[in-house]
């Protein structure tokens, strides 16, 4: 749980650094790469992690973004940009709608009262969870992946080390 804005911030910026990479890896043919059928595809679950509101609408925080439903695009650069300003647009909004204090204001979520600085913690490892997920799509779409906690195979690879297997 987040006690502080800055702390939020300063987490976020880092995580939606690596994620905006992750996302500025995609091809628009790998958008429709799926694990099996009947599951998100590579492009619904990239589209997924833009910022819409979701979980953060019921603490009243509001930002420009995409509607909450909308249709993945069909093309990679229109998801990494819309990401991009999305993602500006929410720390804006965390800035300039909220103090510390409103982080320990409480709604009713899923049925429970969740304080606003555990649903930003939430918000955080649902993108960080559905990340990893996007990754796994596109080592199975043939893409290089990013190291993001650790090099990734391709990375240990440039360095001149035989890859963990």
């Amino acid at each position: 749980m987040y006690q502080s804005i800055q702390g939020f911030i300063t987490e976020y910026q880092n995580e939606s650094e690596y994620t905006q990479k992750t996302l500025s890896s995609l091809t628009d043919a790998s958008l429709k790469q799926e694990i099996a059928p009947g599951f998100r595809t590579l492009g619904t679950l990239a589209w997924h992690l833009v910022p819409k509101g979701g979980i953060l609408t019921s603490t009243g925080l509001r930002f420009e973004a995409p509607p909450e439903h909308s249709e993945a695009p069909d093309s990679a650069a229109e998801i990494a940009k819309a990401y991009s300003s999305t993602s500006a647009a929410l720390i804006e909004a965390v800035q300039s709608q909220w103090t510390d204090e409103k982080l320990q204001e409480s709604v009713t979520m899923f049925g429970q009262q969740w304080k606003n600085g555990f649903t930003l913690g939430i918000f955080l490892k649902h993108e960080i969870h559905h990340r990893g997920q996007l990754t796994i799509l596109m080592r199975q779409a043939g893409l290089p992946v990013i190291g993001i906690y650790g090099p990734s195979k391709e990375e240990w690879i440039s360095m001149g080390m035989e890859a963990p297997v």
